[in-house]
Formats: C-alpha cells, structure tokens, sequence
C-alpha cells in the first residue's frame, strides 16, 4: 500500500508539472501575440512618421524650387534694369538723350526760361523747360538706379516672405 501512496505523489508531481508547463506554454503565447501587437503598432507608427517626413521633405522641396524661381526671376529683372540704367548713362554721355526739366510758369523769380526744343519754323505749345548739366543728370540717374535696385530687392524680400509664410 505504501508504494500505492508514492505513486499518487509521483502522479501528483508529473500532473502539476504538466498543469504548469501548459500555463507556461499559454504565458509565452500571450507574450507572443502582445510583442507581436507592439510590433506591428511600433511598424505603423513608424510608417505614419516616414510619411508625415516625406510629405513635409516635398513641401520643403516645392518651396526649395518656388524660391530658386523667383531668386532667377528677381536676378533677371535687376540684371534688366542695370541693363537699362546703363544704356541710358551711355545715351546721356554721348549727348544722344538730354534730361529737361519743366519749369514753374508761374514763378516771378524773373528767370528766363529755355524753351523746348522744335522744329525751324515751329510754334512752341509745350511748357518751357530747362536743360540739366550732363553731371547732375549723371547723379539723377545714379539715384533712380538705386531707387531701382532697391524696389526690386524690397520685391524680392517680399516675395520670399510671402512664400514661407505660405
């Protein structure tokens, strides 16, 4: 009888051991399926943030190619514009173009004013108008150039602003 009762602990033994191998066995498949879960939200966040950088990585591309434009824009007009700036200098140094000015008909300075320039045998209607000096033009010239220059850097200012704001 005695070996009868070894054995009911022997059984006993091997069916705990049984009872808690199963649970061990459940245990690690509940962490698999929650590290398997982890897994896949870690994989879908991480798929949303390559997204959310790659759609901010084409705006900044998009501005990146919006501001080249218009720098190319912006350098073209002020190349233009000195361009311009000085063929006029030339045409006023080589006496092809004069800068008149119109005078106040009005003024009782008793100044004589010099009248616009016609044709032989014409009859002058335009206001009367004065001849600047070569020099002073030079110098008026010099500062519409920079008033120039600096309403196309003042545009170019503005538009760079207007598209990062945007």
């Amino acid at each position: 009888m005695r070996f009868l009762g070894d054995g009911r602990v022997i059984g006993a033994c091997v069916l705990m051991a049984l009872v808690w191998q199963v649970q061990a066995w459940r245990y690690g498949a509940q962490l698999e399926h929650q590290a398997t879960g982890h897994a896949q939200a870690l994989s879908q966040q991480s798929q949303a943030a390559l997204r959310r950088q790659q759609a901010e990585q084409d705006k900044r591309l998009a501005l990146e190619q919006q501001l080249s434009t218009s720098d190319k824009l912006h350098a073209q007009e002020l190349s233009d514009a000195q361009r311009n700036q000085t063929a006029l200098r030339d045409r006023l140094a080589t006496a092809d173009v004069r800068l008149s000015v119109l005078l106040d008909a009005t003024d009782a300075s008793g100044c004589a004013a010099v009248p616009a320039s016609t044709a032989t045998g014409s009859v002058v209607h335009a206001a009367p108008r004065a001849r600047l000096d070569p020099a002073h033009a030079q110098r008026i010239i010099g500062i519409t150039d920079d008033g120039d220059n600096a309403l196309i850097a003042l545009r170019a200012c503005q538009a760079y602003v207007r598209a990062i704001v945007r």
